[in-house]
């Protein structure tokens, strides 16, 4: 009986590795629009496969690792090695090269900030993006605003987007939008992986946002004696004060804002919701929309939470936050993992026990990505300062 079983699972392994080794790729690769200047790889074709190629002569095991799997590549005679993915969800994703177990980054892309290292990123062409796409429009500006931080005592630096005509226009004033990014992210991530620019640019040339300034900053802010007390761990974030006490006043004082709480907005993404809920709630005098986009994680996900308990019962007043917050806005992609499902529909939960209108959005067949993330600020700008 043993010899038998043996036998089977090895018929079914050898049909099963030869039904890999005969799956067919469509062979219509082209290279990556996010690749280094004149390289002709990384490849992606129409079934959003992505295909890699290094010189590596001398190593014995190079594998593609994109989404946390890995796809061994195959060496030719010339010590080249060359090999692709499964096909990937639409939208951009960090991937890297492991060289006989030595992780680094594909030489033919542009390098991103994320997964808490500068590393390699791909874009799996998607079906709606022209909503992000660099068109024949009017442009905005990203510049860099460097300023020095009393409370963290360190040098710090946010991506400010001025909307066109800010440069022409020198007698106009502008709202603000305060947008976060995600966990083992930075401040480059909403103007490099997340387009956010060009998002408004489109938006605003179409009439369908108001025109606006971005403020994308860090959101790893913490006090030197905070850091010296947490002994190597990562301490309690002060990014809230940083925020508060020293960007928003800086920011009014250096441009053209309309320094009032109808006229500024705050989001973020993933972690950068959960901040940003925490700050708004904490701050509404400072701030008239919230946008969160797969997060609200410090909402407990796995039991009822009442509304008196909640960010010190922040929601428990249902007239008063309806009067303050002229827009509530949550979002999810339909693939999101389980926890962010649990977390953000436990937070619809006590909205709806509360009768506290919000906006849900869900972006269909992304995951926690950028694209899920894209699509949601290309939503919740349209939203913004319609009223005033």
């Amino acid at each position: 009986m043993r010899h038998q079983l043996l036998l089977f699972t090895f018929i079914l392994s050898s049909v099963f590795s030869f039904a890999q080794s005969e799956e067919k790729i469509v062979e219509d690769f082209e290279p990556s629009v996010v690749n280094q200047p004149g390289k002709e790889f990384p490849k992606v074709n129409s079934e959003g496969r992505v295909r890699v190629k290094i010189e590596a002569s001398e190593a014995n095991n190079v594998q593609l690792d994109i989404g946390g799997v890995k796809y061994d590549l195959e060496k030719n005679e010339e010590g080249i090695w060359i090999g692709e993915s499964a096909p990937q969800d639409e939208g951009f994703h960090y991937y890297q090269l492991n060289i006989d177990g030595a992780s680094v980054p594909d030489p033919g892309s542009k390098y991103y900030y994320g997964a808490g290292r500068w590393g390699s990123g791909i874009e799996i062409p998607a079906k709606d993006k022209e909503f992000y796409a660099l068109k024949d429009v009017p442009h905005g500006t990203v510049s860099k605003n460097l300023y020095f931080s009393e409370i963290t005592r360190q040098w710090r630096r946010n991506f400010v987007y001025t909307p066109p005509g800010y440069f022409e226009n020198l007698d106009k004033r502008y709202p603000v939008l305060y947008l976060q990014h995600g966990s083992y992210e930075d401040e480059t991530g909403w103007s490099s992986q997340g387009h956010a620019n060009l998002i408004l640019d489109n938006l605003i040339a179409s009439g369908d946002a108001e025109p606006m300034i971005i403020v994308m900053d860090n959101g790893y802010a913490y006090r030197p004696e905070d850091l010296e007390k947490a002994g190597g761990n990562r301490p309690r974030s002060s990014f809230e004060d940083v925020l508060i006490k020293e960007v928003i006043p800086q920011i009014d004082g250096k441009f053209r804002t309309i320094p009032n709480r109808e006229h500024r907005a705050i989001a973020g993404l993933s972690m950068g919701a959960s901040q940003t809920m925490s700050i708004i709630m904490n701050n509404l005098d400072q701030f008239a929309y919230y946008g969160g986009f797969s997060g609200t994680a410090n909402f407990p996900g796995d039991k009822e939470v009442d509304a008196g308990t909640f960010l010190n019962g922040a929601f428990s007043n249902a007239e008063e936050m309806e009067q303050k917050l002229q827009v509530l806005f949550l979002s999810l992609g339909t693939k999101e993992a389980e926890i962010f499902f649990k977390t953000v529909n436990g937070f619809r939960d006590m909205l709806d026990r509360q009768d506290i209108d919000y906006i849900f959005y869900s972006s269909p067949e992304t995951g926690h990505e950028w694209l899920t993330w894209r699509r949601s600020l290309y939503q919740y700008t349209q939203l913004l300062f319609k009223n005033n």
